[in-house]
């Protein structure tokens, strides 16, 4: 799907707050139909796996399934897959400071212990969660204590959440759910990668509540997008469903918190269309975005909490 900048500014034009409330209902009614399918196939399938790369919406996403789960009747839990982990030894922590160590390899997960919790949670049997230190980039002990009851369901959610070579439990048992954002922005002859628009969201994300600067996020680019096409997009086919995150308002947020320093990034050649692209687009004040909206994740103030 693409959607013109034009159109993006003409909706903000006539009702920013319209334009944010309509953006949202389409993204909740589709996210509604997808968990009402899961509902009716709660008993065969009790356990949901949520992928997508990174920047792409999917704690929230998988919050909000959860909580429409639990008001249809159907308790829900959400489970990271970052928690099993496996520790890193000492040369791979050297390896990791020399960016020599690729930090997003499935095999860097306990498929074991994650395979056989998912089977035991599937079969309402208790299990000990694991707890992942990223400071420390090491397991540090139990999370939590976690049984299924019999009609409760369960999220999984990682970027290697549909990786056979990861997930080897039944399929059958299983509900697949990839997210990500697959609108393109037009100005032009621009086509904005969406790509470019999760880069954005992380580069407020990581500036905000991470300490790094956006030349920083901006260096790891290459680095993950080589991990996405390695490890997650020749999975997503494997999905029962397919969620677009992206949020037509989104990019008006970004404007006034990127722009200036995006164009003092004008050696990176990668982020010209980017900052192009934002030029144009009309500004959008925080106060008409609301807490359950989706890239309250990357801004803060909404559902997700850091």
């Amino acid at each position: 799907m693409n959607i013109e900048v034009n159109r993006i500014n003409s909706g903000i034009e006539q009702n920013p707050q319209e334009y944010v409330k309509s953006t949202n209902e389409i993204y909740f009614w589709h996210i509604r139909e997808i968990a009402e399918n899961i509902a009716k196939n709660k008993a065969e399938k009790p356990v949901i796996l949520l992928s997508g790369p990174s920047g792409s919406g999917k704690t929230t996403t998988a919050l909000i399934i959860a909580k429409m789960l639990s008001e249809m009747g159907c308790p829900t839990h959400t489970l990271s897959m970052d928690n099993y982990f496996r520790s890193l030894t000492d040369k791979e922590r050297e390896l990791s400071v020399l960016g020599k160590l690729d930090l997003e390899s499935p095999d860097r997960v306990d498929k074991d212990l994650l395979n056989r919790q998912i089977d035991d949670i599937s079969s309402c049997k208790a299990v000990d969660i694991p707890h992942y230190n990223f400071a420390e980039s090491r397991r540090d002990g139990i999370k939590m204590n976690f049984k299924r009851n019999e009609g409760e369901l369960v999220i999984f959610e990682g970027i290697h959440a549909l990786n056979p070579d990861v997930i080897t439990f039944n399929e059958d048992k299983l509900c697949k759910l990839y997210v990500s954002v697959r609108t393109r922005i037009v100005y032009n002859d621009i086509i904005l990668h969406p790509s470019k628009v999760r880069l954005m969201r992380r580069m407020i994300r990581d500036r905000n509540f991470r300490k790094r600067s956006l030349r920083e996020t901006m260096n790891m680019f290459h680095s993950v997008e080589n991990g996405e096409n390695k490890y997650i997009m020749p999975y997503k086919h494997r999905s029962d469903y397919d969620i677009d995150t992206f949020m037509a308002y989104e990019m008006n947020v970004y404007r006034d918190n990127l722009l200036d320093e995006l164009k003092a990034m004008n050696d990176v050649p990668e982020l010209a269309d980017v900052t192009e692209v934002l030029e144009n687009l009309d500004s959008l004040d925080m106060k008409y975005i609301t807490p359950d909206s989706l890239i309250c994740e990357f801004t803060g103030g909404g559902m997700f909490k850091y």
